[in-house]
């Protein structure tokens, strides 16, 4: 029984004399899906979980996005036949590590949904993954991620500070273009106008084209001059991203179905016929067989003494 349900990898006999194959790409638009806000990687990532589920959930970790993670696939890479990859993919469902899904790009031109599954190094709740699934961002990550931001340094005192994009920008001018040559203060009044541009995507060799090309003979006031060209020449707002719309699938039936309707990633009828994940605590085969052995060694060694068993 022990066996049949938590197997753990064997000893890698033939597996050191041939190099191992690199792990397949699934067709685009398939595979494995990185989910965000993930916490960085260390030695205890899944340390919660037993033995085979940690060894395959590492080995899923490390795959690049767009893998291959289908149970033919991984039973071709790992030490595990398919109905222990399957039973440990469900328990990778059940402890936040792992969802399957659909998903579609809007705005693509497609009406095309792809199948998705999302792998989360850092176990997730139900709450976020339905947040996931409706394109939130969970307060937890939003939180997490200023806490760990790291602090701008400060300045060290008598250097000199760094200038902005946009102030770099305008003192340059005078030496492009004598005649719009800028004083510091004039720098200073027109930065927000120039930060403006590089929100909507312009770059220097832009800005600098658009602010000198067609100049006047003379230009009697540089700043009034720039400030018109900034505002009458400023680019349209960049387009809004495009949205996905995402769909979760029971991960035994692939039913789909709204987050709330799938906790722990299976619908109502697979979690009641779902075996129960195995304890962190049960025994592995290797002490399994090393019990029984001792056990057997110890009925021999009754036997020759002469006393019947």
């Amino acid at each position: 029984m022990a066996d049949a349900h938590f197997s753990a990898a064997p000893a890698p006999t033939h597996a050191a004399s041939a190099a191992p194959e690199p792990h397949p790409a699934a067709n685009p638009g398939y595979g494995k899906r990185s989910a965000p806000d993930q916490l960085p990687r260390t030695g205890e990532d899944f340390a919660h979980l037993p033995v085979r589920e940690a060894y395959i959930a590492g080995y899923i970790d490390r795959l690049p996005d767009g893998s291959d993670i289908s149970v033919k696939t991984l039973a071709k890479h790992l030490p595990y036949g398919q109905a222990a990859l399957r039973t440990a993919l469900n328990n990778l469902h059940r402890a936040g590590h792992l969802r399957r899904g659909r998903e579609h790009i809007q705005g693509s031109g497609s009406a095309r949904w792809v199948t998705r599954s999302w792998f989360s190094r850092t176990a997730r709740g139900d709450a976020w993954w339905t947040a996931y699934v409706r394109g939130d961002v969970p307060e937890e990550a939003t939180s997490q991620a200023q806490e760990e931001a790291p602090e701008e340094p400060e300045p060290a005192r008598g250097s000199t500070p760094t200038r902005s994009r946009a102030l770099t920008l305008l003192a340059a001018l005078g030496r492009t273009a004598p005649s719009l040559a800028l004083s510091a203060a004039e720098c200073a009044r027109l930065a927000p106008e120039v930060e403006a541009w590089f929100a909507r995507g312009a770059t220097e060799a832009t800005l600098t084209q658009a602010l000198t090309a067609g100049l006047p003979t003379p230009v009697h006031s540089p700043a009034a001059l720039l400030t018109r060209r900034l505002r009458d020449k400023l680019p349209p707002p960049p387009p809004e991203p495009r949205r996905s719309l995402r769909l979760l699938e029971c991960g035994k039936c692939g039913a789909p179905g709204r987050p709330e309707a799938l906790p722990g990633g299976f619908c109502t009828p697979c979690s009641s016929i779902l075996p129960a994940s195995p304890p962190a605590g049960m025994l592995t085969p290797e002490a399994v067989r090393a019990r029984a052995a001792e056990i057997r060694r110890a009925v021999m060694a009754y036997t020759r003494e002469g006393t019947r068993v």
